[in-house]
């Protein structure tokens, strides 16, 4: 904890996102799904797979994959507490490299930036307004074993800033699930029977602190493993929890609106359809995902 602190004292006052102007209801476009053609399987474009295979971690694999908002590259979290980013090549190299992958089984191309955390890593997410054109939001905010949360620069591989919470005996309690909120003006992070959330312009250790078991033991137990934002800026976010239940809150006062059931395992994913209509949620021994509509 006191290295965390004395890292904290040196980062600068600004270090943290400035986000370019946004509202809480930007203007709405109809999302039109897009056509889809089952009848033509995939084909390999890039292959990943030496570098995630280095002497040290033979056995290491890939825990998790996410593309980033702007869609110019992809941020992947690895068994070796070690989080990379590969950005898509240009359209004038994109040619070359794919010829050289289809030759060899050599990696397509190496990983433009490595972050390495000192725990397993939890969960981890991009900032919503993130732009490859403005490096000022290009962040992601990761939660790793016995660690606050961490902001990260995604050009410089530099702590941007940390998120702390501690508990009842003043020690740093980590995170296991982590989302901004669709404005990106705040984390929400999942805990044990709670959710903290951490206002991002402020670092440190200020939060409010929900519990999302009510007083009439309606609600979710057990620790909450994944959170989601509906994308339709309805003021809606769901919780899934490793007692096999997700529920659904207001964003604004994380009032319960609804407790879902029907997996059988503890949640892992929870995610909304790009408009808003279906919540899918993944569980633990569930090859299946479980689709609710409102």
């Amino acid at each position: 904890m006191g290295e965390e602190e004395r890292q904290e004292e040196t980062e600068q006052p600004n270090s943290h996102i400035e986000p370019t102007q946004t509202s809480e209801s930007p203007n709405k476009q109809e999302y039109e799904w897009p056509q889809i053609r089952f009848d033509v399987p995939p084909h390999r474009t890039y292959h990943f797979h030496k570098q995630f295979r280095t002497a040290p971690n033979p056995n290491n694999f890939l825990k998790g994959v996410k593309w980033s908002p702007d869609g110019s590259c992809f941020l992947t979290s690895s068994e070796d507490n070690t989080l990379r980013i590969f950005s898509l090549p240009g359209e004038e190299s994109s040619d070359q490299v794919t010829a050289y992958t289809s030759a060899t089984e050599e990696d397509s191309y190496a990983a433009e930036l490595v972050v390495s955390e000192g725990e397993s890593v939890y969960d981890f997410c991009w900032y919503p307004y993130m732009s490859a054109s403005d490096p000022v939001t290009c962040v992601f905010a990761t939660t790793t074993r016995d660690h606050p949360i961490h902001l990260w620069d995604a050009t410089s591989d530099l702590l941007r800033c940390t998120y702390r919470a501690y508990d009842a005996v003043d020690e740093i309690t980590a995170a296991f699930s982590l989302s901004f909120n669709p404005a990106g003006t705040k984390i929400f992070a999942g805990y044990n029977k709670s959710v903290r959330v951490f206002d991002v312009h402020r670092p440190g250790r200020d939060f409010a602190q929900y519990s999302t078991l009510q007083g009439n033991k309606e609600g979710q137990t057990g620790i909450i493993s994944a959170i989601a934002f509906c994308p339709t800026h309805s003021g809606m976010l769901a919780t899934g929890s490793y007692s096999q239940t997700t529920a659904i809150y207001r964003e604004d006062n994380m009032e319960l609106i609804y407790v879902l059931h029907g997996q059988e395992g503890g949640i892992t994913h929870v995610q909304f359809s790009k408009d808003g209509n279906y919540l899918y949620t993944g569980a633990r021994k569930n090859p299946c995902y479980i689709s609710f509509q409102w």
